[in-house]
Formats: structure tokens, C-alpha cells, sequence
């Protein structure tokens, strides 16, 4: 069973859907890691997206989600860790959602779009869209469109891109994910707009090296086109 349609299944359920991944008293808690997850809350509080925090808490909720699905019949392990791997995913869905609900949090919107990418297309791009506009640095930008991009949807990078990149404002690697997603979708004369729009960023020192590392770029994937 995919992903989101799980995920839909448990919320349905009268048992505590909701809770899936939040820190709950069991007599097979380790204190270290009871301990370890309420130093990570308080960061993630004082900083959403704080990566490294979000993924060492992500891989507590994980484990402690995959303990949760029982043993079976040997004969039926492939079905438990199928089992077990989505009760991980579903934990950190829900620690996502959970976190997203600060109005400065980006990555944890990053988190569950990637989660969601295969099963809820337009879920995922609201996330992504959301996680865009509530960070003005262009790092937000920067992970989506690489998300977009690794999972085959450059076209749809590409629109996100174009509706959100402040070239004068954003990091320069905006700039690298949207040529690479230019390049994916093949079109290389509008990989090249997006190279020329980095000129309007006003350190053109620090970006003179990606510009000479993406023209590159763009050239190899021209010649690969036939009749160019």
C-alpha cells in the first residue's frame, strides 16, 4: 500500500493516529534516547530547521515506530518490514506535520514533501511552495527543486522555480538547481536564461565560478541534442 493512502487509513482509525511519532512513555523507552529526543524538541523550538536536529530526532521516531509493528510468522517477514518500513515513514510524516505548524519552518516541509512525492503530487507541491515562500535565504528553493528534479518532475522544478527565485536575494545555488532542471527537461536555451540571470547577484565574484561551471554544463547538454 502506497504511502499517503496508509497514512489516510490510520488517521481514520479511532486510535491515536495523531500521536505517530511523538515522544510517548512505553516500558521498552530507553532514557537515553527519552532524554536525547527532549534536547532535540527544544532545539527544533527554537530553530524548525535546524537539519541536523530534524533528522537525529527523525531517526529516533523511526526506530521507535518499526519496533512497534509486532513479530509474525517467519514466513510473513517480507510483509513486517514492508510494515515496519512504512510506520517509520509514517512517524516522520507526522513529525513533519507536526513541526510544520511553526510559521518559520521550512525543512520540515521539505521532509514530508519528499515523503510524498511518489503518491500526493499536488500536496507536494503546496509544501514545497510553502516552504519557498516562508524562507527568504533561497535554501528552501534550493532543496525543492532538487527534489523535484531527482524524482523525475523538472518541468514542475522548473515552474516552482520561476515563480519564486529572486536572483538579487537567494542563494546562488537556486541558480545551479534551476539549470540542472532546465537541462532535465531539455531545454537548453531556457537553462541559459536562468545562468544569465545570475548576474543580477551582487557579489559577482563569489558566483564567477558556478557561472563558468553551469555555461559549461549547458554546452555539453547542447551538443548532445542532434542538429546542434
Amino acid at each position: 500500500m502506497a504511502l499517503l493512502p496508509r497514512l489516510r487509513q490510520l488517521m481514520r482509525r479511532p486510535s491515536s493516529a495523531s500521536t505517530v511519532g511523538a515522544r510517548r512513555p512505553t516500558k521498552a523507552s530507553r532514557r537515553g534516547d527519552t532524554l536525547h529526543e527532549d534536547a532535540l524538541r527544544s532545539m527544533l523550538s527554537d530553530d524548525p530547521n535546524n537539519e541536523r536536529a530534524f533528522q537525529a530526532l527523525a531517526e529516533i521516531v523511526r526506530r521507535r515506530a518499526a519496533e512497534s509493528v509486532p513479530e509474525q510468522d517467519p514466513l510473513t517477514a517480507p510483509n513486517v518490514e514492508h510494515e515496519r518500513q512504512h510506520a517509520a515513514d509514517l512517524a516522520v510524516w507526522s513529525l513533519g506535520e507536526e513541526l510544520a505548524g511553526n510559521p518559520r519552518a521550512w525543512f520540515p516541509l521539505i521532509e514530508v514533501a519528499r515523503l510524498s512525492v511518489r503518491d500526493d503530487h499536488e500536496g507536494t507541491i503546496r509544501r514545497l511552495t510553502t516552504a519557498a515562500e516562508r524562507d527568504p535565504s533561497g535554501q528552501a528553493l534550493t532543496q525543492a527543486l532538487a527534489l523535484l528534479t531527482d524524482a523525475g518532475q523538472p518541468v514542475e522544478a522548473l515552474n516552482l522555480g520561476v515563480g519564486h527565485w529572486r536572483p538579487r536575494e537567494h542563494v546562488p545555488d537556486v541558480a545551479r538547481e534551476l539549470v540542472r532542471a532546465a537541462i532535465a527537461a531539455d531545454r537548453p536555451l531556457e537553462a541559459k536564461q536562468h545562468l544569465t540571470s545570475l548576474d543580477l547577484y551582487p557579489d559577482q565574484p563569489t558566483v564567477s565560478g558556478l557561472k563558468a561551471e553551469l555555461a559549461q554544463e549547458i554546452a555539453r547538454a547542447q551538443q548532445s541534442i542532434p542538429g546542434t
